[in-house]
């Protein structure tokens, strides 16, 4: 078995890094350790939002609903992702906010894994 896999549950590892599975903040012999992209999986409550929107983004971003209502918000538009797979994507410069309708289960990719974020 070679020492670069890892096998794991998104549920479980989730907890442990606010819900990012992979990127640069996890340590360099990790195989999850990336600075080409970063992982989320994202589980929230319903009501759960983020109520200050992001500014000064540098990254591409992919939030695909895998489960509930989930809504993004983007200068000037809503965007509401209702059915299982639906998505958004967002590029660089693209200030954004988001809110769970429902209990909404989301897998976020975004590129590249910029040091300096909060994780």
């Amino acid at each position: 078995m070679s020492d670069n896999v890892y096998v794991g549950n998104a549920g479980e590892d989730a907890a442990l890094d606010r819900g990012w599975l992979l990127g640069h903040f996890k340590d360099a012999g990790d195989p999850r350790h990336s600075t080409d992209v970063e992982i989320k999986w994202g589980v929230h409550p319903p009501g759960d939002e983020r109520a200050e929107w992001v500014r000064g983004e540098e990254r591409t971003a992919l939030l695909v609903l895998v489960s509930g209502r989930f809504r993004v918000e983007l200068p000037g538009r809503s965007v509401l992702l209702a059915r299982q797979g639906d998505y958004v994507v967002w590029g660089r410069g693209v200030e954004h906010s988001w809110f769970a309708e429902e209990e909404s289960v989301v897998l976020t990719v975004r590129w590249p894994s910029v040091p300096g974020y909060a994780v």
